[in-house]
């Protein structure tokens, strides 16, 4: 019996996690939708209760935004809110410490400065309804737990927007990328790293933000990326570009709580660097 569990263990976080406990012999049990369906309630307890880890790091999560809005609505509330609300159930009943990853789609990004963990919510789409159902339903159930928001994910294992643009700059010579969005990108690795952080330092329990320092427009983001393609970026505004869902102009989330830990946070660009060095060894 391992002290970690690891839900949503194929997923983009997941898998990096799952890679770092490995890198630094950490044991631990994992599971992934067909080994444990965050949804299916009695599944749930039987494995937990089973397994009886100290920390559960939640990663399983309906991430798919625009689909949330209409087709996927249903299943978006079943794994984000009825998912999280089954594995909290069962962190209780083991006396577990229980991680979980929310959004920055739980603000509605008309902030002009730095969202503080405190900064009242207001989602404006599904996904980010249903994320800010999920860190309710953690808070009601338990005392022993953090909650970790975190915004434009990139990572080695899945799909992103990293990825996206690499592959976009392979078949075309101009890009246009949405420049009226603002926030902070986050690397799986710098996520993983903290939510180790949190659990071994014992860091107060509760509610944090982490995604690398400084921030930037997507439009920005993808220039950094493709800087060393031969491909034009141009910029366009949100409505040159219509998305299903809403998404914030300005996500700007607060690291001060996070840097308070004693964890060291890379730039974005440090990060991106890294990540694409990783890459393309």
């Amino acid at each position: 019996m391992a002290d970690y569990l690891i839900t949503g263990c194929n997923g983009q976080l997941g898998t990096e996690l799952c890679h770092l406990l490995d890198e630094q012999g950490i044991a631990y049990t994992a599971f992934d939708s067909q080994g444990m369906d965050i949804t299916d309630r009695d599944q749930v307890m039987k494995v937990i209760t089973q397994e009886k880890p100290q920390v559960i790091f939640h990663c399983a999560a309906f991430t798919a935004v625009d689909a949330a809005e209409d087709e996927k609505r249903d299943l978006n509330w079943q794994v984000n809110v009825d998912g999280t609300q089954n594995v909290a159930d069962a962190a209780k009943k083991v006396g577990a410490k229980l991680v979980y990853i929310s959004t920055d789609y739980v603000f509605d990004g008309t902030n002009q400065g730095e969202y503080q963990v405190d900064a009242p919510t207001n989602p404006k789409n599904e996904y980010g309804k249903a994320k800010l159902a999920g860190e309710q339903a953690v808070e009601n159930t338990l005392t022993d737990y953090y909650i970790i928001r975190t915004s434009w994910v990139f990572g080695q294992y899945g799909h992103n927007f990293v990825f996206t643009m690499l592959k976009l700059a392979e078949t075309y010579d101009k890009l246009t990328v949405v420049d009226d969005q603002v926030g902070r990108p986050t690397w799986t690795r710098t996520l993983a790293e903290f939510m180790l952080h949190l659990v071994q330092t014992n860091a107060p329990f509760g509610m944090y933000q982490l995604s690398n320092d400084g921030d930037c427009s997507w439009f920005k983001f993808a220039s950094e990326i493709l800087k060393d393609h031969d491909v034009d970026v141009q910029p366009v505004t949100s409505e040159q570009y219509p998305q299903k869902a809403y998404r914030p102009r300005h996500s700007v989330m607060s690291l001060e709580k996070a840097k308070a830990t004693g964890f060291t946070i890379p730039t974005w660009q440090e990060a991106l660097q890294q990540f694409l060095a990783d890459v393309t060894e």
